[in-house]
C-alpha cells in the first residue's frame, strides 16, 4: 500500500488519520502544527508526538515537500523553481520581489489544456492535475528558500495551468492556506486565483466563501478575436463571463482583475480601449496590461510604449484603475505566458 503524503491533507483530514492510528484526533492538530505552522517536514523531530504513534505514522504516511531541481535567478531579482514531480513531471513556480512584498506565482496543472495562442504553456498541452499536496508543497518548499522569518507574503495562482480546471485540488489548496489556526494563515486577500474565463468554476468559487481575489483572462473586447486568441470564448462568450464576474461575490474594498495581454495589431488600438471601458462599466475593475512577453515561434509582437500608454490613458479617464504590468523574470523564461517545462532532465553541458 502506497504512503499518503500528510502535505495536502486538511487539519480535519489529519485528525481523523491520527483516530485511525489509535491515537487522539487533537494529535492530528499537533501534526498539523508542526506542518503547516513551523514547516517541520520530519516525522521524528515532532517530539510532542509518542514515538508509537510516529512508528504508526511512518508506516501509512509521508511527509512529501518538492525539492526544487533548479534555481534560476533573474536580473530582476525574481527567481524561477523549477520542481520534478513524481513520474518526471516539471512544473515552475516564481518568486517575484517588490519593495516590501514577496509574490509567490503558484502551478496547478503541467502544462495546460486551454491553448491560448500567445501563451508558451499552452503549447505543451495538458499533462496533468497537480494535487493539493503538490500546489500546497510549493508554498512551503519556496518559504524554505526565504531568509529565515520571511515567507512570501502573496500568492497568485497563475502558473502553469487552469486553477478552476483542477477545482478540488485548488480549493483543498486555498482552504490549507487560508486555515488561521491550523494550516498557512495566508488572508484571502492576499491571495489570487486567475480563470481564462470557466463560468461554472468562477460560481462555484464564489460559492465557497473563501473570499480569495479573483483575475480574469480577458485579452479581446470582441468575441471574434478573443475567441481567435483563446478557444475557451468558444464555450463562454465575453456576455457570459463577464455577468459570471459580476456574481462574484466582492467585500466592500475588493475588486477583480482583469489581465490583458497587449499585442500589436490584434488588440491594442484605441477602439480596443473604449470597448474596454464599455465592458467594464458596472463592475469593480482594476486592470493590469500586459505588454507581450516574446517566446521563440510566438506569432505577435510587443506594441510600442506610446500605444500602450495611450490604451491606459483612455481606460484611466474612464475612471478605471489601470496599470501597465511590466513582467518580471523574462530573462529566466519566468515571465508572464512564457512558463514551460519539458518532462527530460536539463542537459548539463
Amino acid at each position: 500500500m502506497s504512503r499518503v503524503n500528510l502535505v495536502g491533507l486538511l487539519p480535519s483530514e489529519l485528525e481523523d488519520l491520527a483516530v485511525e492510528l489509535g491515537a487522539l484526533r487533537y494529535r492530528g492538530r499537533q501534526l498539523a502544527t508542526w506542518i503547516y505552522r513551523k514547516s517541520v517536514f520530519d516525522l521524528e523531530a515532532m517530539t510532542d508526538l509518542p514515538k508509537e504513534f510516529r512508528k504508526h505514522l511512518a508506516e501509512r504516511a509521508v511527509v512529501e515537500v518538492p525539492e526544487p531541481e533548479r534555481l534560476m535567478p533573474s536580473q530582476d531579482g525574481s527567481r524561477k523553481l523549477v520542481f520534478v514531480l513524481a513520474g518526471g513531471s516539471r512544473i515552475s513556480s516564481v518568486l517575484m520581489p517588490d519593495d516590501e512584498r514577496m509574490t509567490l506565482c503558484v502551478s496547478t496543472q503541467v502544462g495546460c489544456g486551454f491553448a491560448c495562442g500567445f501563451c508558451l504553456t499552452g503549447v505543451m498541452g495538458l499533462e496533468r492535475n497537480l494535487t493539493a499536496g503538490e500546489i500546497v508543497g510549493q508554498i512551503l518548499a519556496a518559504n524554505r528558500l526565504l531568509e529565515q522569518g520571511q515567507r512570501a507574503t502573496h500568492l497568485v495562482f497563475m502558473g502553469m495551468g487552469e486553477p478552476l480546471a483542477n477545482y478540488a485540488a485548488l480549493v483543498k489548496a486555498l482552504r490549507i492556506l487560508t486555515d488561521a489556526k491550523l494550516g498557512l494563515g495566508y488572508s484571502p486577500r492576499r491571495i489570487t486565483v486567475s480563470t481564462v474565463g470557466l463560468v461554472p468554476g468562477i460560481d462555484k468559487l464564489g460559492r465557497e466563501e473563501l473570499k480569495v481575489n479573483l483575475a480574469v483572462s480577458l485579452h479581446a473586447t470582441t468575441d471574434e478575436v478573443r475567441s481567435r486568441l483563446m478557444p475557451v470564448n468558444r464555450s463562454f462568450d465575453l456576455a457570459a463571463l463577464l455577468a459570471a464576474v459580476k456574481r462574484y461575490p466582492l467585500a466592500p474594498r475588493q475588486r477583480v482583475f482583469f489581465e490583458y495581454v497587449m499585442l500589436e495589431d490584434v488588440n491594442d488600438t484605441l477602439d480596443d480601449a473604449h470597448r474596454l471601458a464599455r465592458l467594464l462599466r458596472g463592475i469593480k475593475a482594476k486592470v493590469n496590461l500586459i505588454p507581450f512577453n516574446d517566446w521563440e515561434g510566438a506569432r505577435f509582437r510587443r506594441p510600442p510604449l506610446a500605444r500602450i500608454l495611450a490604451f491606459q490613458s483612455v481606460l484611466l479617464d474612464a475612471g478605471i484603475t489601470t496599470t501597465v504590468r511590466w513582467s518580471k523574470g523574462e530573462d529566466i523564461g519566468a515571465a508572464c505566458g512564457q512558463l514551460q517545462e519539458t518532462s527530460m532532465a536539463p542537459s548539463l553541458t
